[in-house]
């Protein structure tokens, strides 16, 4: 069973979104059978390699919404996030665009360790005011998780994968997707938001029994009990 989850490294909802998930799949029977594949998205493509300003500072300017009503949404956010075990923080958020962060996933991804790259960049980004579009954090980012040298430089000197990256835009346009996290499993059931578990764990439990459903053979020559007794 393939889930194909569309996000934004700079998406607060999209890390709620993955613990959830992550913690529908850990009990899911058969996870061993699921391949889980990130893909990307931006909420904000126009955003300048980095934003001379704070995150409540960016989101009052440019999306218009006033300064109050942002400090609200952070505290609920943070909340949130809080009861999944992550310790965001608004405040120490560094602005910036986030196209080559996902072109490091695509190449983590080459690597085998693409799971471990979106968790880095999310946790870094709303825990630890690490700044996401700088080549110093990426490229060390890139030695942490384990990647050739000379391919993450490529990132830096080279389009390696942005059209991967933009492939995943096109895609999400294509399927109709506006906002993430965004969650499609084989390609017939989304889910649009960072849903409670319980509602990751029926979509898994859905998805699975229509890709492997019951098949009777020759159910009706064999001896059985039922509701009115047993056969004699």
């Amino acid at each position: 069973m393939k889930i194909e989850i569309w996000s934004d490294v700079a998406c607060p909802w999209c890390f709620i979104g993955k613990r959830r998930f992550e913690a529908a799949l850990a009990a899911f029977p058969h996870r061993a059978a699921v391949d889980v594949v990130w893909r990307s998205y931006q909420l904000d493509p126009t955003l300048p390699e980095h934003y001379d300003g704070t995150e409540l500072e960016y989101l009052s300017s440019r999306k218009g919404m006033p300064a109050q009503q942002v400090s609200q949404m952070f505290e609920h956010v943070a909340q949130q996030a809080k009861g999944e075990g992550l310790d965001y923080r608004f405040d120490q958020v560094v602005v910036a665009n986030s196209f080559t962060a996902h072109r490091l996933i695509h190449l983590a991804a080459a690597h085998g360790s693409q799971d471990a790259a979106k968790e880095r960049l999310l946790s870094d980004h709303f825990e630890h005011g690490k700044d996401i579009g700088s080549r110093e954090y990426l490229t060390s980012l890139g030695n942490d998780l384990g990647l050739p040298a000379g391919e993450v430089e490529e990132l830096f000197t080279t389009d390696k994968y942005s059209d991967e990256v933009r492939f995943d835009f096109q895609e999400a346009r294509g399927l109709g997707i506006s906002g993430v996290p965004f969650f499609v499993i084989d390609r017939k059931f989304g889910l649009s938001g960072a849903q409670p578990t319980e509602t990751f764990t029926a979509a898994l439990t859905q998805a699975w029994q229509d890709a492997n459903p019951l098949v009777l053979v020759n159910s009706s020559e064999a001896e059985a009990c039922g509701p009115d007794g047993c056969a004699v």
